[in-house]
C-alpha cells in the first residue's frame, strides 16, 4: 500500500503553531495528500498553500463548522473531488475550558462538547463507511492528559469529561471497525506549547509546571505529530484501541 494515493484529513489545523498544523506537515513529509478542516477557512487555505509548497504532495484547506453537519457534508462535498479517499483521519479540532464546575454554566458545558465530542462524531461518521469499504483506515483521536489525570492544568471538568468521552469513544469504535481494517488510536498530550496553553508556559508558571516533568522540559507539537504519524502508517495495524501519553512522564500511570 502506498499513502501516495490517499488523503490525510485534519481537522481544526488551520492554527500555526498548533498540534494539528504540524500534523498535517509531518504526514505530508510521510507522503500523504492532505485535507485540512478548520473553522477559519484562510487558515486552512493557508495551511494546505503551505504543505503543497514544502513537501509537492496535493493538499486542500476547506472551511468548515464541525459542530453543523451541514457544514460538514458540504466540506465533504468539495473534498471527495478534489483529493484521492481519505485513508486517516486526525480528530483534532478542540477548544478548552478552565471555569471551575460550580461556575459552569449548560450553555459552556454544551459547548466544550459540541467541539470536542459531537464535532468528531461528525465528521468521523461520514468518514468511517469510506475506510471500511476501502478496506484500510487509520482514525486519531486527540484526547488530552486531562481526561486521565482529572484536569488540574489548563481544562476544567467540561475539558476533562469531553476529552474523556473521546476515550470511550476510541475503544469502542476500535472495536467495531477493526474486522474492517481501520485501526483507532488516542493521543493525549500533557504540557504542549501551543496557542491554547496561552501565557501559562511564560516566567515563573512555566518554571512550576517543568519542574514536575521528568524530562526536564515542556512538549512541542513535532513530539506529538510524530506520533499521529507513526499510528498512521500501514505497519501500525496492529495497533489499535490504545491510548499514548504524550507528556514527558508527567503523569505515570
Amino acid at each position: 500500500m502506498s499513502v501516495s494515493d490517499k488523503t490525510a484529513l485534519i481537522t481544526g489545523a488551520g492554527s500555526k503553531r498548533g498540534i494539528g498544523r504540524a500534523t498535517a506537515h509531518t504526514l505530508a513529509a510521510a507522503g500523504w495528500n492532505i485535507a485540512i478542516l478548520d473553522l477559519d477557512e484562510a487558515s486552512a487555505k493557508d495551511a494546505a498553500h503551505e504543505i503543497e509548497e514544502q513537501h509537492g504532495v496535493r493538499a486542500v484547506g476547506i472551511g468548515c463548522d464541525i459542530t453543523d453537519e451541514t457544514s460538514v457534508e458540504s466540506a465533504l462535498a468539495v473534498l471527495a473531488g478534489a483529493l484521492p479517499p481519505v485513508g486517516a483521519l486526525v480528530n483534532n479540532a478542540g477548544i478548552t475550558s478552565p471555569t471551575p464546575f460550580l461556575e459552569v454554566t449548560g450553555e459552556e458545558w454544551d459547548r466544550i462538547f459540541a467541539v470536542n465530542v459531537r464535532g468528531a462524531f461528525n465528521v468521523t461518521r461520514r468518514i468511517a463507511p469510506g475506510m471500511a469499504e476501502l478496506g484500510f483506515g487509520r482514525i486519531v483521536f486527540l484526547s488530552s492528559v486531562s481526561a486521565e489525570r482529572g484536569g488540574g492544568v489548563f481544562g476544567g471538568v467540561a475539558y476533562s469529561a469531553a476529552k474523556a468521552a473521546e476515550l470511550g469513544f476510541t475503544r469502542a469504535l476500535a472495536r467495531e471497525l477493526g474486522p474492517k481494517g481501520v485501526t483507532v488510536n488516542a493521543v493525549a498530550p500533557g504540557l504542549i506549547d501551543t496557542d491554547i496553553t496561552g501565557g501559562a508556559l511564560e516566567g515563573e508558571r512555566k518554571v512550576q509546571l517543568v519542574a514536575g516533568i521528568p524530562v526536564g522540559r515542556n512538549g512541542n507539537v513535532a513530539d506529538v505529530a510524530d506520533l499521529i504519524t507513526y499510528l498512521c502508517r500501514e505497519e501500525s495495524g496492529y495497533i489499535s484501541g490504545a491510548t499514548y501519553d504524550v507528556n514527558g512522564g508527567a503523569h505515570i500511570h
